[in-house]
């Protein structure tokens, strides 16, 4: 089982990135969570990984903290969840949110992720309640370049790729740009904390 990869980023995305890990491509899936703090194609970075075997597939789900690896496999623990919606609700909620919003037992919150209804949302708060992380060692991202070009589309392609309707991420993505300058990490945060709400 992979636990663990270091490596050079050789190709990155809002979803997944390809690992350089000495000649071996790895296609690692990730949360924006993890995406938020990595680097440009060609920078060294650690994932700790999931790795999902089924009988037909082997997948590998990449996270940059502790926190995050703990909390995705707390909620695929849940019944209905799999990898592919856990990977949803940590792109959809910052950690520290995601732990605050089901040990408070905020269902409203937790349903405005895409996927996320309201009985799954309920099973989330009933059986995590007590089981995720108190604390959290979670590290802020490096800031990348400016938004600048065709960000605009690869932001609203994000989001749509997320499972939002396209005229609601294209609303928060126009609003989120015209925020300020930022990278575009911190525009594509500052739009999913606006969705959420």
């Amino acid at each position: 089982m992979i636990a663990l990869l270091r490596g050079r980023l050789a190709e990155k995305h809002p979803n997944r990135v390809i690992l350089d890990v000495q000649g071996v491509g790895y296609d690692v899936q990730i949360p924006l969570s993890t995406f938020y703090g990595l680097g440009e194609p060609g920078a060294e970075v650690v994932f700790r990984v999931h790795t999902h075997v089924r009988e037909d597939t082997l997948a590998l789900f990449g996270f940059a903290t502790a926190v995050e690896l703990a909390i995705f496999e707390q909620l695929i623990g849940v019944s209905g969840i799999g990898p592919r919606l856990a990977l949803a609700v940590l792109s959809g909620m910052e950690p520290a949110d995601l732990i605050r919003a089901v040990q408070q037992g905020d269902v409203g919150r937790l349903t405005g992720i895409p996927g996320v209804g309201k009985k799954t949302a309920e099973r989330i708060g009933l059986e995590l309640k007590d089981r995720l992380p108190a604390s959290l060692g979670v590290e802020e991202g490096a800031v990348a370049d400016p938004v600048a070009g065709d960000a605009r589309d690869d932001l609203l392609s994000a989001l749509v790729n997320l499972g939002y309707h396209r005229s609601q991420a294209e609303r928060k993505v126009d609003a989120a740009l015209a925020a300020g300058d930022a990278s575009f990490e911190q525009v594509l945060k500052r739009a999913l904390r606006e969705l959420a709400q």
